[in-house]
């Protein structure tokens, strides 16, 4: 099992990037609440880790905090949540957001992130609420190194690359066009979907 990461930022191309450790490039998955954390490329970067291993591939996903890992793999433990779900819920609202989304029954937000109809959230509510009490919660400082936000390649648009990435997270491209809209001089990739993430979950 590869449990943590630490290496060069090379690339990030959302919802994926690339680390280079000791001349070997790993891609990882990562949710848009790590990206947004990265240093720049070129920076020094460690994440934490999960590896999944299926018949055609082994995944390996990301994470800036220790907790938001950990919050992943209570997910998906969840009935009808799989790895991509879940990076799209962590996607939406860091820990401590969906923690009170599940104690509160706020079905409504639940029901904003892409993949999470009425029954997921219902179903998250009730099976999450269960692990909370004997869910870790550790030190939720980020264990990225410092560095400037991600710098994109020039020839890449960030508008287009945000759209990619939220279409790959579950969001209907016509749903990821309204979100995107009105966003197009908020900057990098990651600043753009930061943006179109937030003004969807304000409704």
């Amino acid at each position: 099992m590869i449990g943590r990461i630490t290496g060069i930022l090379l690339e990030t191309q959302p919802p994926w990037l690339v680390v280079d450790v000791a001349g070997i490039g790993y891609e990882l998955e990562a949710s848009m609440t790590t990206l947004v954390a990265l240093p720049g490329l070129g920076e020094k970067v460690s994440l934490y880790t999960h590896l999944t291993v299926r018949e055609d591939a082994h995944l390996l996903y990301g994470f800036a905090r220790e907790q938001e890992r950990a919050l992943f793999r209570a997910l998906i433990k969840v009935n009808g949540v799989g790895p991509k779900l879940a990076l799209a819920i962590l996607s939406g609202m860091d820990e401590d957001a969906f923690v009170r989304c599940v104690m509160d029954d706020d079905i409504k937000s639940l029901t904003r992130l892409p993949g999470v109809g009425k029954k997921t959230a219902e179903r998250l509510i009730i099976e999450m609420r269960d692990r909370f009490p004997h869910w870790e919660h550790p030190d939720s400082t980020p264990t990225m190194a410092a560095g400037t936000a991600p710098t994109p390649g020039s020839a890449r648009d960030p508008l287009a690359d945000a759209e990619a990435a939220l279409v790959s997270l579950g969001y209907k491209p016509t749903e990821a066009s309204r979100m995107l809209s009105g966003l197009e001089n908020e900057g990098s990739t990651e600043a753009i979907i930061k943006a179109a993430l937030a003004k969807r979950m304000a409704g």
